[in-house]
Parts: C-alpha cells; structure tokens; sequence
C-alpha cells in the first residue's frame, strides 16, 4: 500500500506576503506537505484541512485598525501548534489579548535578534553568541507595527534594539511567532527554525520526498484514469515533458502525447522532443504542424492576457481535433503546478486575487469534452522537474525547457535562437500595483532597493 504523505501536513495562511510560497517551500524542502489558504479561507474549510500546525504568514496590513486582516478562530481552536510570521505574529498576539502598536521605528533589512529565555522554537539555534552569553540570529526584518503586551502565558524570545519583543513564545501550547522572515536566505539560521517547528513542535515526518511523491502520483493517476486513455499536449518544457514521463511509468499505453509544434521554438528543438520520447521512451507520439494557426492566430496582438488565453485555447482546439481521430479517449492531461493554481484561482478557497491566468489554467474553453487529469497540481516547479523515474529510458535526461516568446514579446516564429534574455535580470517587484522603480539585487528575490524609508511599506 503507498505511503500517505499527506497524513502530516501543515497549512499556510496567506495575508497577502509577497514570501508565502517561500515560506512552502522551506517546509517542503524540509520534507512535509503544506498547502497555502488565504487568510479569510471559510472556517470549515481550516478545519477540514486537518492541519498537524499553522504557519501565519507576514503581510502589508496592520493590526492597528479595525478592518485589517484576522486569523481564523478555527486556528486557535485546533489545539495544534502555531506559527507567526511578521504580521502573522502580530496578528496572533493581538488576537489573543496583546497589544500591537505602530513602530516608532521601522525596521526593513538586515538586523541582529537576541535570543532571550529558552524556547522549545529557537533553543541552541544561533549565528553568533553575544559577551552575555545570548544567541544571536542574523535575520531579515521587514515590519512597520511591534507587539507591545504580550498575551497571557507568552513569554519573549527574541529582541533587538529597536523591538523589544521580537519573538513571543508559549511552549506549552506550542504557540510561536516571530517578527522577522525565517523563510529568506537573509536569514541563515532559518530553515533551521521552520524545520524545527514542523518536525519538533508540530510531529510531522519528513515523508514528503521525491521517491515517496513518485509513488504516490503514479498511485493517485492509476486510480484517477482506471482502464481509460489519456491524451496529453506535449509541448517540451519542463511540465509537460515531467507529465509525460509520469503517466507513461504509471498508464503505459494508455497514454497519447500530441507535440504542437506551433513554430515558437528554437532550431530543431521540436525534432529533439520526438526524439526523447518517442524513440527514446517508447511514447506514443502525435506530431502536429501548427505553426501557421499560432502564429496567425498571435499577430498583431501585444496584450499579454490575450496571448496567454489564444495560446490556451489554440492548445485545447488542437487537441480536440486530435482527439476527435482517437477512440475513447476520456482525459487531457495538463502539466498545471502549484504555482499556477495559485496565482489562476488564489488559494484552494479561491478567495485570493487572481494576478494572472496561465496557460495551463486559464485558457481553457468551458465547453472542452474531455476531463483534466493534472498529476503535478501540488507540486513547485523544482519538486516537479526532478522527480526520479521521469527520465527516458537508456539514461538520457529530460531535455531542457524549449524556450517560447513571452507574453509580451514578439513572436520570432521557426528557427529563431535566444528567444528570450537572461530571467534573473532585472526583475522587479509590484509596489502598490505597479512595478517598483529599482530591480531586485541577484540572489534576493523579492527584495526591493529602495531604501526604507523612501517609499513605506515597499519591502514586505
């Protein structure tokens, strides 16, 4: 029988951080399954989550006024361990009879936290130690209010110069928050923490790791598609190429990929992926020149949501076509990961902001025929592309990601070299709705430049 590595799991609740799905993936990268719900996520739905622990994350509002962001009582009443992060401490503690105040002084960036009084949380986790013997954490701060009182049976943790109370704690409840990011790597000693609390505090084994995941997707697609065929549009990339891999080791035969070749990639890379799977793997491979319906279909179109809907719905044209010229096929499968749930749809409530649709979950046609079958639907893309197993026989890799014009560029059509630049560069992140005025420096992602106090707010 497969192992259940969903039986211990912890459940994130979003308030809006632009560091929520770090904070994920540093409990999967510790090997536990977690899952991200909005913050106003309907109580049942917290409850039924069957948490073994809470992590609250940080977020932009504050606990100052009336309206701002709460946690669900369902937390509380779980009787299993919490977390608080940034405003998720502040949140905690103010619901739970604190005080929280504005900040007569706002820390954004790097600061030194004094661990103070032992705690199950922080106990011999440390950087550097100070003359009087106190451990001290080099971290990220990013916060604008502080708590003020703490709650009845709290102690303090943590503390710097400018917040006295920098980390709360209550052991016996295995109630924590702390003021700054563990989740960034600004923060060294923090996958330590985060490890500590979910396996330490919360019991959760590491069960969540690759072998067990294969294993598990190979189960749940076997009963999902039982005896019936699935088709699957391969396009070369990472997720589809994984999703290939995956429901050929579990459905063999079953499954049939049809490669659009919709001319948006480099020079003979559309050959190199008949190559991989259908020679290599034994896929049964549909090749399908689609090149002139894309690009005729993208000209003169700059919009970037309009491009990402004609390309999902160009897809999903193609197949039924080709699924019209197979016998009893019942499923499409779709190389959708976390990410794009839950940027599509907002948390599993779906209650969160949709930022953008995505190709995989955002384009496709209400009246499509076929059912979805979408193995990687809980999965990051790092968890997703470096599944063991999913690599074709005769020890040849998975081939890299075919680069296609993005959104926002122009279509170079067959044959172009060096579609897009260099990902890292640049990038920026929202301010308020719109982009921040200075990029993000190599290796901090999602950190802003500015200094702190030029525009409020700006780093959390």
């Amino acid at each position: 029988m497969t192992q259940d590595i969903h039986a211990h799991r912890i459940l994130i609740l979003d308030f809006g951080s632009q560091y929520t799905q770090l904070i994920a993936r540093r409990v999967r990268e510790s090997g536990v399954y977690c899952e991200i719900y909005a913050w106003d996520a309907a109580e049942q739905a917290v409850r039924d989550f069957g948490a073994a622990g809470f992590i609250l994350s940080g977020g932009p509002e504050s606990m100052t006024v009336d309206n701002g962001p709460r946690v669900p009582e369902a937390v509380f009443e779980a009787g299993v361990p919490v977390l608080g992060i940034c405003y998720g401490m502040q949140a905690m503690a103010g619901q739970l009879g604190g005080r929280v105040e504005a900040s007569e002084h706002k820390e954004f960036g790097y600061a030194q936290v004094r661990a103070r009084g032992h705690s199950n949380l922080l106990r011999d986790i440390e950087d550097h130690a100070s003359p009087e013997g106190w451990g001290l954490l080099d971290v990220w701060m990013s916060h604008g209010d502080r708590v003020a009182e703490l709650p009845e049976g709290f102690k303090r943790i943590a503390s710097t110069d400018s917040s006295p109370i920098a980390g709360i704690g209550d052991d016996e409840r295995g109630y924590y928050g702390v003021q700054f990011h563990p989740e960034v790597t600004h923060t060294p000693q923090g996958a330590r923490i985060l490890s500590r609390f979910v396996h330490e505090i919360c019991g959760c084994p590491a069960d969540w790791t690759p072998g067990n995941i294969v294993d598990d997707l190979v189960a749940r697609v076997r009963q999902q598609v039982g005896e019936d065929k699935v088709l699957l549009g391969l396009s070369g990339g990472v997720d589809s190429s994984v999703v290939a891999a995956l429901l050929h080791k579990a459905i063999g035969d079953q499954l049939t990929c049809v490669f659009v070749d919709n001319g948006l990639l480099r020079k003979n890379e559309a050959d190199q992926v008949m190559a991989t799977f259908a020679r290599h793997m034994g896929v049964n491979v549909i090749r399908v020149d689609a090149e002139d319906r894309f690009l005729t279909a993208l000209k003169g179109v700059d919009d970037p949501e309009r491009k990402r809907k004609i390309i999902g719905n160009m897809f999903i044209e193609v197949f039924d076509e080709e699924a019209a010229r197979l016998t009893d096929v019942d499923w499409l499968a779709q190389g959708t990961i976390y990410p794009d749930v839950i940027e599509s749809a907002g948390s599993a409530t779906g209650k969160a902001h949709v930022i953008k649709s995505h190709h995989n979950v955002g384009g496709l046609p209400e009246d499509m025929k076929l059912k979805l079958v979408e193995p990687l639907r809980e999965l990051f893309k790092d968890e997703a592309a470096h599944r063991p197993g999913a690599r074709p026989a005769g020890g040849h890799g998975l081939p890299p990601p075919l680069p296609r014009a993005g959104p926002g560029s122009a279509h170079p059509g067959r044959g172009a070299q060096g579609v897009r630049g260099p990902a890292a560069r640049g990038r920026r992140h929202l301010h308020r709705g719109t982009a921040c005025p200075r990029p993000l420096r190599p290796g901090q992602p999602g950190l802003c430049r500015l200094p702190a106090g030029e525009v409020r707010g700006c780093h959390r």
